[in-house]
């Protein structure tokens, strides 16, 4: 089995780095950089983790990662379709200590200060789309003019947050791989009974002790992660899903209480699961 290191390393020559993946499953291990990373998913669908955050990736979807933000791109495993990714992964002193600190930059101080906690552009994509799409026959001074023209789209965009907490200290790889088998295991097996003392026995810890690291390093309880990645899961079912009954998929998605499924579902997403599926 390969092992994969948790803080994944960019070429140091190179300034800003260019990367096409396309891969049946993406690199989906949870991992961190330093550089900033702009994510263009040009075909498929999955699951996304961003600090505390799960939510879901279609194609067209724009993502911002942050700097040492950990996250993982995980392709939905049923799904027989290839899937592609466009990146872009730079850092704010890439081309320079003070370069994006110029007067003539103003306009992108919010969009730093906000990737920190990762964001997901929500208009103006087809413009940065566009861009996307010129970046692989590039050469290297073309696509750092084509960067500054997709900062500027960004800066000029409606855009949503995507982790609402952001631990205020640099994972260690034993640290982050730890968390990656924690995030993995729950991943794999959300449909099933999982208890505090099987997840605190995958991240070798006793369970005490592992329910004050995960809210620690999560902001929030371990039962309440997984619930929400229970409800993830669902309205993937609500879509896609539309010969299952809101029980079945309650059931299907590790809820064994259709009305504790309603009240969970309608306390995160805001709706019922049947509007949810209208909508």
């Amino acid at each position: 089995m390969k092992v994969y290191p948790f803080k994944i390393p960019k070429p140091e020559n190179n300034a800003l780095i260019y990367q096409e993946d396309i891969e049946l499953v993406f690199y989906d291990k949870l991992h961190q950089h330093d550089e900033i990373q702009i994510s263009f998913i040009a075909k498929g669908n999955g699951t996304l983790l961003v600090g505390d955050n799960i939510s879901s990736y279609i194609e067209n979807d724009i993502f911002i990662i942050g700097s040492n933000l950990p996250h993982a791109f995980k392709s939905d495993k049923y799904s027989q379709t290839t899937s592609k990714m466009l990146s872009l992964f730079f850092t704010e002193s890439s081309f320079g200590n003070n370069f994006f600190g110029l007067n003539e930059f103003t306009e992108l101080n919010r969009f730093f200060t906000e990737s920190i906690q990762g964001l997901v552009i929500k208009n103006n994509k087809t413009e940065i789309i566009e861009r996307f799409k010129k970046l692989k026959k590039a050469s290297k001074l073309e696509r750092f003019i084509l960067l500054l023209e997709i900062l500027k789209h960004i800066a000029n965009s409606k855009s949503e947050t995507l982790s609402r907490f952001v631990y205020d200290k640099t994972y260690s790889d034993i640290e982050g791989k730890r968390m990656r088998n924690v995030f993995d295991y729950t991943i794999e097996n959300a449909s099933n009974t999982i208890d505090l003392n099987t997840i605190a026995s995958v991240a070798n810890m006793t369970k005490n002790a592992f329910c004050k690291y995960f809210k620690k390093r999560t902001n929030k309880t371990y039962i309440s992660f997984l619930i929400e990645l229970r409800i993830e899961n669902a309205c993937k079912l609500l879509k896609n899903n539309r010969d299952l009954s809101v029980n079945e998929i309650a059931y299907q998605t590790g809820f064994n209480n259709i009305s504790n499924f309603n009240r969970k579902f309608k306390k995160i997403k805001k709706v019922t699961p049947l509007l949810y599926r209208k909508l």
